[in-house]
């Protein structure tokens, strides 16, 4: 169930398209006759086959980050892909400085901390991501995720870009 798609090609031909962009300002002579392998071969085949990822038995386990704007249904997606085999997919415990209720248990949820002590961990480089939603901050920290990868899982997890 799990795919995995690689774009390296895409980085690369907006580079290449820039590079060609500002090359031509100095220069009348066409785009494709300057620099035709990095711009043009690439259009032919600007994505790589997507194909089921097949983890070996000495692969580590990997991070997953579905990402995608708010309504599409990345976490939907998170949520089905941890339901139809939470063997092996598992989400990691989110930190936040808001209040935790009654009905929570610390470390399940979230991980309930200081506003003082989410910052540190921001500006200590140990938050993967992190955000601000009424007043509170979420983030997801690089323990969490590493907690579940040492329980032999992969860790998926959702962002919605800013």
């Amino acid at each position: 169930f799990p795919v995995l798609m690689s774009l390296p090609l895409t980085a690369g031909f907006r580079r290449s398209m820039r590079l060609c962009r500002r090359k031509s300002r100095t220069n009348q002579q066409s785009c494709y006759a300057r620099c035709p392998s990095s711009c043009y071969s690439t259009l032919a085949a600007p994505y790589e086959e997507v194909v089921r990822y097949q983890r070996h038995s000495t692969d580590r386990n990997r991070l997953i980050i579905l990402v995608g704007p708010a309504g599409v249904g990345v976490n939907e997606l998170r949520r089905r892909l941890i339901t139809s085999n939470p063997r092996e997919f598992q989400s990691a415990v989110p930190h936040t400085t808001r209040v935790q209720k009654s009905y929570e248990m610390n470390g399940r949820e979230y991980h309930y901390v200081s506003k003082e002590t989410f910052e540190n961990m921001v500006y200590s480089h140990r938050m993967l991501e992190y955000g601000e939603y009424k007043g509170y901050l979420y983030g997801t920290s690089i323990d969490a995720v590493r907690t579940v990868l040492d329980e032999g899982k992969i860790c998926v997890i959702d962002l919605e870009p800013q």
